[in-house]
């Protein structure tokens, strides 16, 4: 049974495993966890995360480890520790020992699952657009590892959906600024953060609003070469988009119509688009 599968089983049974160990603390007086065997201590943590105390289940997974290292209870009380620590939030420690699972044991059936909780463990922090960017780099490349080591595991495709959320949430964060920007009049500094959406995030929901803002940007700029060519683009991969009548509607206001024109960098997007190598 891997670990994931133990974990479900926990959350099934926890009520019961927590009324158990509820009663055995009334009967039995409390022992030394050295003296105890590393089953004793395994199901003891067991019972602390049917009890919702992730933090105390951690300390005993973790406990096995030291006092019975290399056996296969250690093996299996560092992927739960993994798992404890992250449900009680304590994202650093839950990805060290995850980390440590895959090292000492890459072969094993749950290190797939110990590399998808250390892709969680930068994931889940992953809450605002405006945060640091630095998590959501770390959160792909360890959600990429997952689908690239383990495609046939059971959480490459839950992984891959995670990938794409990250992934839009960095061309959010590009937007963001972006959109900063422009309203401030600084047009050139502007296109810079929606050419990278447009360039390296064409894949993401951002890519209509950013072309439909270059469209925007280099009209304020007087470049209505560039400003058609982006234009055609919103176009050509989103007719039906309300941003595509914004700009439509714009460039006719300056007596323009989408159309490729000269031979700038949008242009040769443009192309890429018709040859069907981009989008």
């Amino acid at each position: 049974m891997t670990a994931g599968q133990r974990i479900r089983g926990l959350m099934v049974c926890g009520m019961a495993l927590a009324a158990l160990a509820a009663c055995g603390n009334r009967s039995q007086p409390a022992i030394e966890i050295s003296a105890q065997s590393a089953q004793q201590i395994y199901l003891a943590g067991e019972a602390e995360l049917a009890a919702n105390r992730p933090d105390r289940a951690a300390e005993l997974f973790t406990e096995i480890e030291r006092l019975y290292p290399y056996s296969e209870w250690a093996k299996r009380g560092l992927i739960m520790a993994a798992f404890a620590y992250h449900l009680d939030r304590d994202y650093e420690q839950s990805r060290a020992a995850a980390q440590r699972f895959i090292d000492f044991y890459p072969a094993d059936a749950d290190a797939a699952y110990a590399q998808y909780l250390l892709a969680l463990s930068y994931y889940d922090q992953i809450n605002l657009v405006g945060r640091d960017q630095g998590l959501t780099y770390q959160a792909l490349q360890a959600l990429r590892a997952v689908v690239e080591r383990y495609p046939d595991s059971e959480y490459a495709t839950t992984a891959m959906m995670k990938f794409d959320l990250a992934f839009d949430h960095l061309a959010g964060k590009e937007m963001e600024i972006g959109r900063y920007y422009l309203k401030r009049g600084h047009y050139s500094a502007a296109i810079n953060r929606f050419r990278v959406v447009v360039e390296d995030f064409q894949t993401t929901s951002h890519t209509p609003e950013a072309l439909h803002r270059l469209v925007e940007s280099y009209v304020a700029l007087g470049l209505f070469d560039e400003a058609q060519t982006a234009a055609a683009i919103l176009g050509y991969n989103y007719r039906g988009s309300p941003f595509y009548a914004e700009s439509y509607e714009l460039l006719r206001g300056v007596e323009l119509v989408p159309d490729v024109v000269g031979d700038s960098w949008l242009s040769s997007v443009y192309r890429r688009t018709i040859r069907g190598e981009w989008l």
